[in-house]
This record gives structure tokens, C-alpha cells and sequence, in this order.
């Protein structure tokens, strides 16, 4: 091989390195690299946000869908509520309360749930008779219904501690499972309050 030839085959070789090591190869690596690191970024975003939103539905708040006509006038069916879960890990329910709960005699793994209001809390007597709600031995003021109690005379009960007696708004003949079949119900049955409803927009309001 001639000196002229391998001068040309050195010179190429050094282009070849100078190649490798040019400014766009530096660039399309170092693209290559933000990428990855972007791609790294969101990835925990999503998962931090997916931990966030489960913890959310879990322990603070969550959407429940109202079906059935047994919370009738307050609720109608397909409305949505926004139910608050944190509310009883700080207090307790109370008279009033709008709620969300496990039906009882479910098994563990079905997901059967009911709105209904708490009607009596540990500690109190709830009779209804002639028509009428009482709770220990006074007539309950009830704006929320547009009946009186179609169904029979029930009681009296004393709510046993960790206890609550629930029923549904509408008191036509044979409209609510609650209470007056199933009795009052465990505390932990109960997953949370509906504070407001927010479907249909026209019906937007706290409960």
C-alpha cells in the first residue's frame, strides 16, 4: 500500500471518529436522555395522583348514584350525591344525617348499598305508632316527608350502643327497607354522609 493510500485510509478513520463524536450525536443523545427523564417525571406523577385520588375515595369522599324511589321527596333516583367519608372518622352520626350504608345481611364480598336518614342514634327510644314517629317518648318534626307512616306501628326500640336506627324518606306503604325490617345497624355498616347532591344541575343543594 502506498503512503498516499494509507494517509487516505487514516484521514477517513479520523473523519469516522470526529463522526461519532459530531454535535448532532452529542444532541440526539442528550434528546434521547430528557426524554427518558420526562417520560420518568410523568410516570410518577401518575402514579402520585392515582395513590391521591384512591386515597380520596377511600378515607375522604366519593360519588354514590340514587336509585329507587325510598328517600322520595329529599332524593329521586339517578340523582348523584356527593357523600363525605372523612366526616365519621372525626364524629359521629347523628339524628338528621343523610347516609350512605352496606345493606345488612349482604355477604362480605357483595356490594348492595342504601341511602336512608338516621332516624335514632345509641340511646334513644323510637316508637312509631299511629301514623306517627317518636323518638324517646316526643313526636319528631319531619318537613322532609309527605305522608305520614303508611306502614305499621313499630316499637318500641331502645338503639343498642354503636347502633343506629335508619329509614327512608318516603313513608308510603312498602316504600323503604330500613330499620323497621332490618333494625338499627352497626355504626360500621355506615360509609359515609351525602352532603349535597350535584346531578342534575338543577337540583344542586346541600342535604
Amino acid at each position: 500500500m502506498s503512503l498516499l493510500s494509507r494517509e487516505h485510509e487514516l484521514d477517513e478513520n479520523k473523519a469516522g471518529i470526529a463522526g461519532k463524536n459530531s454535535p448532532s450525536a452529542e444532541a440526539a443523545a442528550s434528546d434521547q436522555s430528557t426524554w427518558l427523564a420526562e417520560l420518568l417525571d410523568w410516570t410518577k406523577t401518575l402514579v402520585i395522583a392515582f395513590a391521591v385520588v384512591m386515597l380520596l375515595h377511600f378515607f375522604v369522599f366519593n360519588l354514590s348514584k340514587v336509585e329507587g324511589h325510598s328517600m322520595e321527596p329529599t332524593l329521586t333516583a339517578h340523582e348523584w350525591l356527593f357523600v363525605n367519608k372523612f366526616i365519621y372518622l372525626v364524629a359521629k352520626p347523628k339524628a338528621g344525617d343523610v347516609v350512605i350504608l352496606k345493606e345488612p345481611n349482604t355477604g362480605a364480598k357483595e356490594e348492595k348499598y342504601l341511602v336512608k336518614r338516621v332516624i335514632g342514634v345509641p340511646g334513644d327510644r323510637i316508637e312509631i305508632h299511629n301514623k306517627r314517629l317518636y323518638r324517646n317518648g316526643i313526636l319528631v318534626d319531619e318537613p322532609y316527608t309527605d305522608t305520614l307512616i303508611e306502614d305499621m306501628s313499630y316499637g318500641p326500640e331502645i338503639i343498642g350502643e354503636g347502633h343506629y336506627f335508619v329509614m327512608g324518606d318516603n313513608r308510603h306503604a312498602r316504600a323503604s327497607l330500613d330499620s323497621r325490617s332490618f333494625h338499627a345497624v352497626p355504626e360500621e355498616l355506615i360509609r359515609g354522609r351525602a352532603d349535597y347532591i350535584l346531578w342534575p344541575y338543577k337540583e344542586i343543594r346541600s342535604l
